[in-house]
């Protein structure tokens, strides 16, 4: 008898350890299932996230997994570790990679939402920065929200773009990157495969934009219309470079 339960005993402990342990959480997020033949949308979350500028292009881009004949997107979320990360606004995340580890699929798009310190202390992060930048080098398109094209422009990738970001910070944005090609009154822009947008509740129209492009205004419009947003490119206040990809 004592040795069935020093068995039971050593099964349990063995299981706790296993299901604390970060990897053990990769079979637990229903959004690590990477499934082949799809865009792989990634979402770089760190404490302070805005949930605006999460939820609404992550919005968008999963209800494209509802829409048939299209070439639909995973989409998950990216950390620097695989903690809980807790929003602005005080929800409770659990990021489903971590990009400081080998498990990270490859990203065709990446979304840079904004966070409370994407004007100061997170463009000091020289790891996630890099992180960024290695994205970079083969994604599709890399877009940011409100202030998080302030990580883009830290990162040095709109250097020969156009762009834009939270109204409220434009002048914060211009004395931060004063080579910077920066448009205001606009709710996104698009330059070479740059989407940054001015945030806020018009992120959904920047990540809308993005479905449009990828799979055409028909598909646009089925997505909008699930969401109750009246989506209309040519109302949308935009700015497209010269070298917009994609176009």
């Amino acid at each position: 008898m004592y040795r069935v339960i020093l068995f039971i005993i050593t099964l349990t402990s063995i299981y706790a350890c296993h299901y604390n342990s970060h990897e053990s959480r990769y079979p637990l997020s229903p959004n690590q299932i990477i499934v082949e033949d799809r865009y792989n949308v990634a979402f770089l979350i760190m404490d302070g996230v805005y949930n605006t500028e999460l939820t609404a292009p992550f919005d968008i881009f999963q209800h494209t997994q509802f829409r048939k004949g299209i070439k639909q997107m995973n989409t998950f979320l990216v950390a620097k570790t695989m903690d809980v990360v807790t929003s602005f606004e005080g929800i409770r995340l659990l990021p489903d990679f971590s990009y400081r580890d080998g498990h990270l699929p490859r990203i065709d798009i990446l979304v840079v939402p904004s966070a409370e310190h994407h004007i100061d202390s997170d463009l000091e992060d020289g790891e996630m920065i890099a992180f960024v930048q290695k994205v970079d080098r083969d994604a599709i398109y890399m877009t940011s929200h409100c202030d998080g094209a302030f990580v883009l422009a830290k990162a040095g990738l709109l250097d020969q773009v156009s762009s834009t970001t939270f109204p409220a910070d434009i002048d914060e944005y211009k004395r931060k990157f004063p080579s910077l090609q920066v448009m205001t009154d606009v709710l996104f822009v698009h330059d070479g495969k740059y989407i940054t947008s001015a945030g806020g509740a018009k992120s959904f129209e920047a990540s809308l934009y993005v479905a449009e492009l990828l799979y055409g205004p028909e598909v646009a419009h089925s997505i909008s219309a699930g969401l109750v947003i009246d989506w209309d490119l040519a109302h949308v206040a935009h700015h497209i470079g010269s070298n917009a990809t994609g176009r």
